[in-house]
């Protein structure tokens, strides 16, 4: 562990206050109380200010000096901070290049010159239009879009800071869906599954993007946070250890259905839970060039199941039928 450390971890969470960061910290608490945990967050999009007993900090991966000084003496740090999305990307650019690109650097760098562990979440993105599958993590990287793009800058820094300077983790995530509670505020973002749920609510159309028959692998961001757990834990061993460099694993399900597929089951959910009745209509679509379209996405998570230990334990099914129960 850092040699400024005590025999207790401590581990911090950037972008803490987010979506996934903050299950990630208090899953944390909630598993290992006697470790130390650093969250820290620009409070860009998320607001949560205190997650179980640990404040989260105003703190911006952009400015490394207050970076630095936010995560000195930890032993792992969790780099969930980021511009996420196709959509956010391509609207801010700048803004995506400074925090997913720059800031990705920075953290990196941190853990170069200290040698504490990392944990980094690249989405599938990065591999573009997948030619085989099942999809794993030795497949080629082409990025169709600029969010892509700046997560696989981010996964190669890492790759060339932690070899022989310390041990990190790479998680290649599929598509999030669900919600999380933190101190009774509801968590959620606008990923797929959640954006057709609030339409349904709203009585709005269910609008998908042409051609309907595109396919995505989802994974419940409980299940996702989850997976920061038997990480943090690898991770203390290999700094035992003396190990470096990068590894990667799949964080993903083994529901891959078409993005009309699931339109049509959370129209049939609202209908039947709720009497809520909605259209599903197809749309032009506005990314078309910038995402892929193939039928299929299976992923070969077989690695992160025997190394992690990690698998899956939510469904599409059975969470939009809460998600409805709970909000209708």
């Amino acid at each position: 562990m850092n040699a400024e450390s005590s025999d207790t971890p401590t581990v911090a969470v950037t972008g803490a206050a987010g979506y996934i960061g903050s299950r990630v910290v208090a899953r944390l608490r909630e598993e290992h109380p006697d470790w130390a945990v650093t969250a820290i967050d620009n409070f860009y999009l998320g607001d949560v200010r205190e997650i179980a007993d640990v404040p989260v900090e105003h703190v911006d991966v952009r400015n490394r000096d207050r970076l630095e000084s936010a995560l000195s003496g930890a032993d792992v740090v969790m780099h969930l901070a980021a511009i996420s999305g196709v959509d956010d990307c391509s609207a801010s650019p700048d803004l995506a290049h400074e925090v997913n690109v720059a800031g990705t650097n920075n953290v990196a760098w941190f853990c170069r010159k200290t040698g504490c562990g990392l944990v980094f979440p690249i989405s599938m993105g990065i591999l573009g239009d997948p030619e085989t599958f099942p999809i794993a993590v030795d497949h080629p990287r082409d990025p169709m879009n600029w969010y892509g793009r700046t997560k696989l800058l981010g996964e190669r820094a890492i790759e060339t800071y932690a070899e022989g300077g310390f041990p990190a983790i790479d998680l290649m995530k599929s598509n999030l869906y669900g919600d999380h509670e933190i101190g009774g505020q509801r968590i959620s973002k606008g990923t797929v599954i959640n954006f057709f749920v609030d339409r349904a609510l709203s009585g709005e159309p269910l609008t998908v993007y042409e051609p309907g028959t595109q396919a995505r692998n989802y994974v419940h961001v409980k299940d996702v946070a989850d997976a920061y757990l038997p990480c943090a834990e690898r991770l203390l061993e290999r700094l035992e250890e003396g190990d470096t460099g990068a590894e990667t694993y799949e964080i993903a399900s083994d529901e891959d259905p078409s993005v009309m597929a699931i339109a049509e089951r959370v129209q049939s959910i609202a209908s039947e839970e709720a009497g809520i009745d909605v259209d599903v209509k197809l749309t032009e679509n506005p990314r078309a060039g910038e995402e892929t379209l193939v039928e299929e996405f299976t992923v070969d998570t077989e690695r992160t199941r025997r190394d992690l230990g990690w698998e899956p334990t939510r469904n599409v099914e059975e969470t939009i039928r809460d998600l409805i129960r709970r909000r209708a």
